[in-house]
């Protein structure tokens, strides 16, 4: 089996990923979505990694998803509403038994990724690592943070696992997977939506704590109603923690909608609302929710699914 990193995506994560794995002699190759994306990035020479006021460059080798040659293993780093029908395009090139690390936020696209590679391994990951794109193909390393992967279906630590350590991702095998995912979609529905709502940072939420309480209430027992206890346990005094931990920070939710972009509302809000309803739970205030952000991304003309 190839040991090369494909990366599928080259935003913050996926460059982040790229440029560690690189620096540490790991074999990458960048997959892009078309040949005029292709070359631009060879016009630049490569991916730029900014680690506070030093720049490197890595001349990470690129193609299209129609290049020649299998994958055996795939980081699939876009958004969640783009991650299947970019694999999708992908699939023909996907080796029996290619294992794909898949680092989307929220949940519903991983299940809609392994739907269209039925020969291929998911391996699920949740990240706190905070980076941000200066520029095409530039990125910087904003801060600290860990990653959790894991297989739900299989415990086992895949053989690759050490490459993470070696390239200084700060890394750990979960048997428990979908727990964090899930405690990290519960974050993500209590603080997000409300800093787009409220057109506040992180902080402005502490003038909104009895919303944010009401919030966390439901979705911890939407979590029991899951069967993910460790998931909702202290999550109200959680979410206040995160709350306060990052005052000064905006949520990717309201960053999106202030540079016009499409959110990841339907695989946050969307999916425990769709949950919700598959498993008979009264959510008044998540469906609530959902419906003023819906109304607020069409008045600004922004995709609401």
């Amino acid at each position: 089996m190839s040991s090369t990193w494909h990366i599928l995506g080259a935003g913050s994560l996926g460059s982040l990923w790229a440029c560690r794995l690189a620096r540490a002699g790991k074999a990458v190759r960048l997959i892009l979505r078309d040949e005029q994306r292709l070359a631009a990035y060879q016009a630049v020479g490569g991916l730029t990694l900014v680690e506070q006021d030093h720049r490197s460059l890595y001349a990470i080798p690129g193609e299209t998803h129609d290049a020649t040659g299998p994958i055996h293993r795939l980081l699939v780093a876009c958004k969640a509403y783009d991650a299947a029908p970019a694999v999708a395009r992908l699939a023909p090139r996907l080796a029996e038994g290619a294992e794909l690390v898949l680092l989307q936020n929220g949940l519903g696209s991983q299940d809609e990724v392994a739907d269209q590679v039925p020969h291929a391994h998911c391996i699920f990951a949740s990240s706190t690592e905070g980076a941000f794109r200066e520029a095409d193909w530039q990125v910087r390393f904003a801060g600290h943070g860990f990653n959790w992967l894991g297989n739900p279906l299989n415990s086992a630590v895949p053989a690759w696992f050490d490459d993470l350590h070696d390239a200084g991702i700060p890394a750990q095998w979960s048997v428990d997977i979908l727990s964090r995912l899930w405690r990290k979609l519960a974050l993500n529905c209590a603080i997000n939506p409300l800093t787009v709502l409220h057109d506040c940072h992180n902080g402005g939420l502490l003038g909104h704590l009895t919303e944010v309480d009401q919030l966390c209430d439901e979705l911890a027992n939407l979590l029991l109603r899951c069967g993910q206890p460790e998931a909702a346990n202290d999550l109200k005094e959680e979410v206040q923690r995160v709350i306060l931990a990052t005052a000064a920070n905006y949520s990717s939710m309201y960053q999106d909608v202030r540079h016009g972009r499409r959110t990841e509302v339907h695989y946050l809000l969307g999916h425990a609302c769709r949950v919700a309803a598959r498993h008979g739970a009264s959510v008044p205030q998540l469906e609530h929710l959902q419906q003023r952000l819906v109304d607020s991304l069409k008045a600004r003309g922004l995709p609401s699914d």
